[in-house]
């Protein structure tokens, strides 16, 4: 996790040279750039406030320098906007706004989002449809994408958008509310407007961190299952071709395979979501646990705003580095952080083993194309890094390798249909302990839950045997005992 989980920062100094100095650092790339999309940047002003622009580090420090008045009014509308608004702990409709925005920008290596023609969802349907013949051999869940669709990165953002707030409100709420206790009560209820005012700027800025990952994101993910968490609407096997084009354009394989192994990849995920109706609660509830551990370092906050110069801002941004907001390791949080690693392992691993099931008699790149994705999941791209920062979580399995093995040795052991039923129940799954011992688990006696659902069937109906025999009395219930009835 980050040394500045939540990304707070402050304005640049200013340049010993006045306004030149503001346009050389213009022209450098001074302050936060597109590398690190938590720049606190306003959009609608010029420019200056975007993401990763001059002065992204805060949001004030956006609107009051060098600009026009065409650039003052916005920023002086987006001001109105942050401080009317009323909402939860982020303010969406910014987020979305400015997600948006990066979208537009492009990504890094200059490319632009476009709408998706039809060629290219002809052609994504088509591998999700093939997709999915060939993983009937290699699982026992039936499909479970109803459609196929082709995602520009826009669209990617407005259809996930649901899900990262389900994400991200629970901890927002929690670190909005412990920042807000730093307050004594009796200047809680003098300072009833300023916290208000507070959490609406909260809000924005949130907002605006998340915006800005997303919108980052966004330019980097091939589908709608790339971080481990169904992201998209529940039967929707999703693509994204510029980002498909992207992922293989130096690979040295044909894009036809390429997009055929993603679209494995995408349906493979939808059938495990689609067929397993307590995964998605599980691992949504262990952020949520997650978040419920926070725990934010308020005597520090209090210490560092009692004694805070405005004169020396580097006092509070140095407080900021050192971790004023860094969650603590509770024992909470360390429990609800291994359900969700070992749940994102399990998820993974299976997908991985399924895939290459699927694809290694039919595809010739489908070693090469598993070890590339392999080593982009275990490192993680710049976007991934800066979600992992903003709710404090990481992600992406560390156990993706020993979860595709357990997987792969329980197909050889039990057989597919075996290997998939223990998604029946989160209790019948591998534990971390297991993906330390996998050849133990394997090999295991397998549970047998049929004695059991007998003697809960037996338990729950003694009652009624004998409200009945109390109705027929003593005698008739003897003589059903005699008979062995």
């Amino acid at each position: 996790m980050s040394d500045t989980p939540f990304g707070f920062g402050l304005p640049p100094e200013e340049p010993d040279d006045g306004d030149e100095g503001k346009k050389k650092d213009q022209q450098s790339g001074g302050g936060q750039g597109p590398a690190n999309p938590f720049g606190f940047g306003l959009p609608g002003a010029g420019g200056l406030g975007g993401p990763g622009g001059p002065g992204a580090d805060n949001p004030f420090a956006a609107m009051f320098g060098s600009m026009n008045p065409t650039d003052l009014g916005a920023a002086f509308q987006q001001l109105g906007q942050m401080l009317s608004y009323e909402g939860g702990p982020v303010n969406w409709d910014m987020a979305k706004q400015i997600a948006r925005q990066t979208v537009a920008q492009g990504t890094p290596d200059g490319t632009k989002d476009a709408s998706v023609g039809p060629a290219e969802r002809n052609a994504v349907q088509e591998a999700v449809r093939l997709a999915d013949l060939w993983l009937d051999d290699a699982t026992a869940l039936p499909s479970g994408a109803g459609t196929a669709v082709a995602w520009s990165r826009a669209e990617w953002v407005e259809a996930t958008l649901p899900a990262w707030r389900e994400l991200v409100d629970p901890v927002a709420e929690r670190v909005g509310t412990a920042m807000g206790d730093v307050l004594p009560e009796e200047m809680q209820a003098m300072a009833g407007p300023l916290i208000g005012m507070m959490r609406s700027m909260g809000g924005a800025m949130f907002g605006t961190q998340i915006g800005q990952a997303v919108g980052v994101l966004a330019g980097e993910v091939v589908g709608s299952t790339d971080v481990g968490l169904p992201l998209g609407p529940a039967g929707k096997a999703a693509l994204l071709p510029a980002n498909v084009e992207a992922f293989g354009k130096d690979l040295g394989v044909p894009q036809e395979e390429v997009r055929l192994y993603l679209a494995l990849r995408e349906a493979a995920h939808q059938r495990l979501f689609a067929h397993v109706p307590w995964l998605r609660s599980h691992l949504f509830g262990a952020v949520d646990g997650y978040a419920r551990g926070i725990k934010v370092d308020t005597a520090k906050l209090e210490d560092v705003v009692g004694q805070f110069d405005p004169q020396n801002p580097e006092q509070l941004q140095e407080a900021l580095q050192q971790g004023m907001f860094q969650p603590e390791d509770t024992p909470e949080q360390k429990a609800a952080l291994a359900r969700l690693e070992t749940a994102l392992a399990l998820v993974e691993g299976w997908v991985d083993a399924v895939v290459h099931t699927a694809a290694k008699p039919r595809l010739s790149s489908a070693d090469a194309l598993r070890e590339t994705l392999r080593r982009r999941r275990a490192s993680g791209g710049p976007a991934e890094q800066t979600f992992a920062t903003l709710i404090g979580l990481e992600l992406r399995p560390r156990r993706l390798r020993d979860a595709s093995r357990l997987w792969a040795s329980l197909t050889d052991a039990r057989g597919v249909d075996g290997r998939d039923g223990l998604w029946a129940h989160p209790d019948m799954l591998p534990t971390a302990t297991d993906l330390d011992d996998p050849d133990g688990f394997v090999h295991r006696e397998q549970l047998d839950f049929s004695e059991l659902d007998k003697m809960l069937g037996e338990a729950a109906g003694k009652p009624d045997l004998k409200k009945r025999d109390e109705q027929k009395g003593p005698d008739e219930a003897e003589g059903k005992g005699d008979d062995g009835e």
